[in-house]
């Protein structure tokens, strides 16, 4: 058994090493992009086929296993079917470049803070009058798709603009409006829904509407509901309820001058800090 084990170590090389560890990495990164996905539980239905398929062949269930292995012959057309916005959104994220400086860090400071001073304003302006808005701050992967959809503005971006757009019965008010670094590129423009099927039942199309481009883009969506007039967020599928004037200002202001979105804290770190607060009160 020792010279087994000798013999197996001995024989490894440096590259053998390398080759492995970037097996294990890119398997790593796989399990992380699916985590938390409707392609989370497609893989796992996926293994449990395997596993039948291998189990029917063991204890010789032929015509089950002839069946199986027919099925298994058209996975990886049906992977690619099934799994297409995953896979599009997967190949988006490998082909952002961390070696070219973010666009939006690239525009003037001065600009910058009078762009986030009039997103912040305007949606402090909508929460206080329940006007329903959506907003959408593009980064790396252009939405001309989704702008050609609505009406193309291309319009140095003030609080007038947007409170004009989102105004209760304005022509371009349902829809969402899309920033493209200082100015405001589009407005009444279609989103893709969210598939997600575990969001509260309150949430209605513009939630919906809000959370769904941020899963195919890397974009940062701002909601405002028309209904309570809750400030939320969503980046990367991931969604975010009663933010502040001031932690909305925060979050976009990093946006713009690192292009990386401040982690917005979940709703129980919300209670908490509330409750902390009113402890030392």
């Amino acid at each position: 058994m020792q010279e087994f084990f000798t013999n197996l170590v001995t024989g490894i090389s440096i590259i053998d090493a390398i080759d492995v560890a970037i097996i294990a990495f890119v398997i790593y990164k796989i399990l992380g992009f699916l985590r938390e996905t409707r392609a989370e539980q497609l893989v796992k239905g996926l293994f449990v086929l395997i596993i039948v398929t291998a189990l029917s062949a063991v204890i010789h269930l032929n015509a089950l296993n002839w069946i199986l292995k027919g099925t298994m012959q058209f996975a990886v057309i049906a992977l690619v079917v099934v799994f297409q916005p995953e896979l599009r959104r997967g190949l988006e994220h490998l082909g952002r470049s961390r070696w070219i400086k973010p666009q939006l860090a690239n525009m003037d400071k001065t600009k910058i803070k009078q762009t986030v001073s009039a997103i912040v304003d305007s949606v402090d302006y909508f929460s206080a009058n329940h006007i329903g808005a959506l907003i959408v701050i593009e980064r790396e992967i252009s939405l001309s798709d989704f702008a050609e959809t609505g009406v193309i503005i291309n319009s140095d971006l003030t609080p007038e603009l947007l409170e004009n757009v989102f105004y209760t019965g304005a022509p371009l008010h349902d829809g969402a409006v899309i920033v493209r670094g200082t100015t405001m590129y589009a407005a009444s423009c279609i989103l893709p829904l969210t598939k997600k099927k575990d969001l509260d039942s309150e949430l209605g199309m513009r939630h919906r509407a809000g959370i769904g481009i941020t899963e195919v883009s890397d974009a940062l969506t701002i909601i405002v509901s028309e209904e309570t007039g809750v400030i939320s967020t969503a980046s990367d599928g991931k969604f975010t309820r009663f933010l502040d004037v001031k932690m909305l200002e925060k979050l976009v202001l990093n946006l713009y001058l690192n292009d990386e979105p401040e982690k917005t804290p979940t709703l129980i770190s919300l209670l908490r800090r509330k409750k902390k607060n009113v402890s030392k009160q």
